[in-house]
This record gives structure tokens, sequence and C-alpha cells, in this order.
């Protein structure tokens, strides 16, 4: 670690998994030197804590392995905050401009002023992102700081999500001894990991299949426009599976991962799988093909769902750049494809952290291990730490004492 270095820790608490990944910051360096995935173990369900005990040890055991392989001590974290009743909104706002030109204190009233909107009780602001800003009826400025008028305006895409459900997740991060400094909408912490700066201004529909929930984020001109997290994923695949093949969830999850095709016309006609029978029972060999035959019309109604979200947002025929897959689910094989088939006219792919633009120097450090689309969360938190550097940190080495950390700034300005 440098002189100049920082690090940064972000949580994934996702349905299937908890995953975690620290990064050290260095001027124009990131190196990914800690990273780890632990199952759930039912502590967790589409995005909510079910079972506080068990989310707290898995809490726990994530952050330490990734400490562990980065040599650190973490004491504070970026959360993700995912589930049903994650939803955002646009918004707009005016301010007068004392003085005739914008100041940072007129940018912070009209934002304040745009996200102004009373919530149900049970709900809370997460996020207030600036989509543009209009002087005296000019549109589309971006940074208004220093520009002359009278009437500033705001237009913005606010986050919102079940508080309850936040304040569950913050409590078993707390009792896991961990500060939250800031908690991110997974979808927007995806998006900074898998997209490029081109398809976000293009237009693009970031979708991240988790195990029990799905993350949506439609961006255009570089702005959020429209946002939505709703209860599916791979555990719903996994549980068709089970009672299609009459086999147990845990084989059933195996199997998906192992054979699993979203298109049954990839499948080459002979091929065959071994599956486990329940309660004892001899397992029996059976075609592939029947697997893909219980995949491929549960993806295509998911595909009909994106669909609909995509026509809320009401650009479709804006989005040039198209949707890009991640999270775990978005592994399976011609997941892609089919994608494409249902959404016709729009390109798919599938989002690889520090691989947006097409270089995986985006990255150092364990780059090739968070370069797993179920990583894409986790990784987003620290990248988008990594872009507010300064505004808050996760941690300092071990080999860094307390009192050289006072006395350091001194010592430096000597020299």
């Amino acid at each position: 670690m440098t002189r100049n270095s920082e690090i940064y820790a972000g949580v994934d608490l996702g349905s299937s998994k908890i995953a975690a990944v620290i990064i050290e910051v260095d001027d124009d360096r990131r190196d990914i030197i800690g990273v780890s995935m632990v199952p759930t173990q039912g502590g967790i369900r589409a995005g909510q804590v079910v079972a506080i005990d068990k989310t707290i040890e898995g809490i726990q055991t994530a952050v330490e392995e990734a400490s562990r392989m980065a040599d650190c001590h973490i004491s504070s974290v970026r959360l993700a905050v995912s589930g049903p009743g994650t939803m955002g909104f646009n918004s707009d706002g005016t301010v007068a401009v004392r003085g005739g030109r914008v100041s940072g204190d007129h940018v912070a009233r009209v934002l304040e002023t745009a996200s102004a909107v009373k919530l149900p009780a049970d709900r809370q602001l997460l996020h207030t992102l600036p989509q543009e800003y209009v002087i005296d009826g000019h549109e589309g400025i971006r940074t208004p700081v220093g520009m002359s008028g009278v009437r500033l305006e705001a237009r913005v895409h606010a986050v919102t999500c079940h508080r309850p459900s936040l304040s569950n997740a913050m409590e078993c991060c707390a009792n896991a001894r961990l500060d939250v400094n800031s908690t991110v909408f997974s979808g927007l912490a995806s998006s900074v990991a898998v997209l490029s700066q081109e398809e976000r201004e293009l237009g693009v529909v970031l979708v991240d299949v988790g195990g029990g929930t799905t993350d949506i984020a439609v961006w255009f001109d570089n702005a959020l426009v429209h946002t939505v997290s709703f209860e599916w994923g791979g555990d719903e695949l996994t549980r068709q599976i089970s009672k299609g093949l009459r086999t147990p969830s845990e084989s059933a999850e195996k199997i998906k991962r192992r054979y699993g095709c979203a298109m049954a016309s990839m499948v080459t006609d002979g091929e065959t799988m071994e599956v486990p029978g329940v309660g004892g029972r001899e397992p029996q060999v059976r075609q592939r093909h029947l697997l893909c035959e219980i995949l491929e019309p549960l993806l295509e109604d998911f595909f009909a769902r994106v669909a609909q979200e995509i026509d809320v947002a009401g650009c479709r025929e804006q989005l040039a750049a198209g949707v890009v897959l991640t999270g775990g689910t978005s592994n399976l094989e011609g997941i892609a494809d089919l994608g494409m088939d249902v959404l016709i006219g729009m390109p798919v792919r599938i989002g690889r952290p520090g691989q947006a633009s097409g270089s995986e120097s985006m990255l150092g450090g364990l780059h090739d291990v968070v370069a797993d689309p179920a990583y894409a969360t986790a990784t987003g938190l620290c990248l988008d730490s990594f872009e507010t550097a300064g505004v808050e940190k996760s941690t300092k080495r071990r080999d860094t004492p307390a009192w050289w950390k006072k006395l350091r700034p001194t010592i430096e300005s000597w020299f």
C-alpha cells in the first residue's frame, strides 16, 4: 500500500449468496485485493432479511474471508439495497438564483426541492440522481455551478426503498461489527461495474438477475430514467427444475449450473444427464433437452416482464445500446440469445465487472475473479466509492499505525 492509496469495501446481501469485495485505490489504479462469496443459508429471501442470526454470520464470514485475502481490517462498508420495495420515480424542482450566478448552494437546494415528495411511512429515499438542469429555460445543462441566470430547475430520478427491510439489513451489519457508511441501489452499483460511459449515453437497460430478485436500471443520456426491483431470480428456475425432474433442490441447483441452457434449440439431441432421486431413490438418466423445456418458457416470461418495464420507461426506441444482463443467473448458457429473441430489435450482452470498456486493464489485482457477473453489485459498490474518493473510506491497512496517521500530515508539510 502506497502513501496515497485508500481501501474501500462493498457488501451485497443477495438471496442466494453474500458477496464482499475489497478494492485498493491509488491515483488511477484500482486493484481488487479481497474477494469472498458465501451462501446465505436461508437468511435472506427476495432481498429481505428473514433470519437475522444466519445473515449476521454470513456477513461476518464473507468480510473476514475477503479481509484475510487483502491483509487488512474492514471497519465499514457500502451496502447494496434491493428487493420488491425498491423503485424509482422522476421528479423536478425549481429555485430562484439570488445574485444572478448559480452556486453549489443553489444546486443543493434545487435537488432537495426536487426530492421533497411525501413518501409513505414505510418508504425511505435512497438517492436523488440529477438527470439535467435547466437555467432560464435552457435545457440539457450538466454542471450549472458558475453559470448566470435567475431561475434554476432540476430534473431528477429519485430511488426509494422499503424502510424496515433496510433497517434490518443495517442492523445485521452493525451486529457484525461493521459501520454502513452508505447504502446504494443494487442496480446502480451493478451499472457502475458493467456499463460503459458510451452505453449510458446512448441508452441502455441494465438487468441484474440474482437468486431471488431482479434489478432494472434504464439509462439514457447518461442519466437514470427508470429503476425497479421485483421478486424473480435464479431460485425460481431451481424450484421448477426440482419439481419437473423430481430431484432435491440442492441437486436441481447443480443441474441448472452444469447442464442448464435457456434455449432448447441450442442443445444437441441425445445429450443426457444424471438426475438424483428424492428420498434415497436411484438416480435416473434424463435427456438434457427436457431440462431446457422447463427453463425456456420461464425465461421467456421473465424477458416479457423486462419488456414491460422498458415500456414503462417510455424510451425503448432511444435505447441504442440495448440490454446488458448481469448477476449470477446471467451465467446460464444461451440466456442472452433468448433475450434477443424476446426483446425484438434490442441487442443483448452479458455484463462482467471491469470489462465494460472491452479491456481488462480497467481493474487490476484479482480482476479475473470478479469478472463473474455474480460479483457485479459488490464490485460496483467499490468502484462507486472510487468515483467519489475522499467521501468515505472503509479501512486502513493493519501496518498503518494510528499515531503515524495523525503525525504524517505534519511531517509532509515540512517538505
